[in-house]
């Protein structure tokens, strides 16, 4: 059996990375852009930190600008229509994993007109063709979106996330540039990193982990958790700098091996309460791992030596409930809910959450298996 890695054509590094889009554009001979962003962005001129590099060289580009948080077939659709009105022959994604969500179904859509129905691009899709050109430069160190194969679009009819898989939707360039990711809020640094962290735990226990992405999550993990509290409560430079490649990192992982159950059940809480991504990952992340910990006590002793953790002579339990607490204890220092009777969340509704998330495309990577049951108990610990 063989494994599959798939990864950019071309990613840059650094701060001033940005300059990159520029030479790209001109090389790969693109003349018609679409850029896809949201609005704070362009309000607070964070995207303007690369449509002045497109306006200096005289590139001709037209602006989405209507992504939103957790964003809807409608923005798909939105985004879409502007694209086919102008003819672009690129999209520059300027953002979180919202906007470069977005602009990878608007792409996909583009070269694969017969998944033009938004919805059915849910799951595995079977394109034929690459999608349009994506150059995706992140403006949070979270998703790791500009190198995945993923991207997640919420169906309202349904109140539904849908979770969709396409070796044809991974931007062609990435630009990691922590110049873009310097002036985030603190809540949105935080979170953002705890999504990351998240991916690379998540990643690295997963059923189908081997050898390579393994390397990946192991390094990511380590840059993220060493220093996610200074790059988000502080703004160090330096610290900000090692969680962009971290998430990077993190991001060659998981999306050639899958995630667990923790993205399964924070995309029910971003489906029905339009909750935060990060902010869901982040407060279910040590439930779920002390769940999960009795099937790979070896590898918590791994992630545990990634942290810097001191794993001498440690029984399995006593493995497991050093990273469980020590994931709760950096998410407590960057003021993440740590219930989600915090966030709003009605009890009641638990049923209802648990028996999407066990339908979720991220659940049979969870490397335990997991019943309804299960993940009621869980969110239950969590309330």
């Amino acid at each position: 059996m063989a494994n599959r890695v798939v990864l950019n054509e071309t990613s840059y590094f650094g701060r001033g990375a940005r300059e990159n889009v520029v030479t790209e554009i001109n090389a790969r001979g693109f003349k018609n852009i679409l850029v896809v962003t949201d609005h704070n962005l362009v309000q607070n001129n964070v995207a303007g930190l690369v449509t002045n590099l497109l306006d200096k060289a005289n590139i001709n580009y037209y602006i989405y600008d209507g992504v939103k948080p957790n964003p809807t077939v409608k923005n798909v659709r939105d985004g879409l229509m502007m694209a086919k009105i102008n003819h672009v022959d690129t999209i520059v994604a300027i953002g979180g994993g919202s906007s470069i969500d977005t602009a990878k179904a608007i792409a996909i859509i583009m070269t694969n007109p017969e998944f033009s129905d938004v919805v059915s691009l849910d799951g595995v899709a079977d394109t034929k063709n690459k999608c349009l050109p994506i150059i995706a430069i992140p403006t949070t160190a979270g998703t790791a979106a500009e190198v995945t194969i993923n991207y997640v679009i919420t169906d309202e009819a349904r109140t539904k996330k849908m979770v969709c898989v396409d070796v044809h939707d991974i931007p062609v360039v990435a630009i990691i540039d922590p110049d873009m990711m310097q002036g985030m809020p603190q809540s949105i640094a935080a979170s953002t990193g705890m999504d990351a962290l998240t991916h690379a735990m998540e990643g690295y226990i997963t059923k189908a982990g081997w050898l390579i992405p393994d390397m990946f999550h192991i390094n990511a993990m380590s840059l993220i958790y060493k220093n996610l509290e200074k790059a988000a409560n502080e703004k160090d430079e330096h610290a900000v700098d090692q969680v962009a490649y971290g998430q990077y990192i993190a991001g060659m992982g998981f999306s050639n091996v899958g995630l667990g159950i923790v993205h399964s059940m924070a995309h029910s809480l971003g489906a029905y309460f339009d909750t935060p991504h990060g902010v869901a990952n982040a407060l279910l992340l040590p439930h779920v791992l002390k769940f999960n910990g009795v099937v790979c006590p070896e590898l918590y002793r791994n992630m545990g030596r990634a942290f810097g953790l001191d794993m001498t002579n440690t029984t399995d339990e006593e493995a497991i409930d050093k990273v469980v607490e020590a994931v709760k204890e950096l998410s407590i220092k960057l003021n993440i809910p740590q219930t989600l009777r915090e966030i709003g969340i009605p009890r009641d509704m638990i049923p209802t959450l648990a028996n999407q998330a066990i339908n979720d495309a991220c659940t049979p990577g969870n490397p335990r298996e997991v019943t309804v049951e299960d993940i009621i108990d869980i969110y239950e610990s969590a309330y």
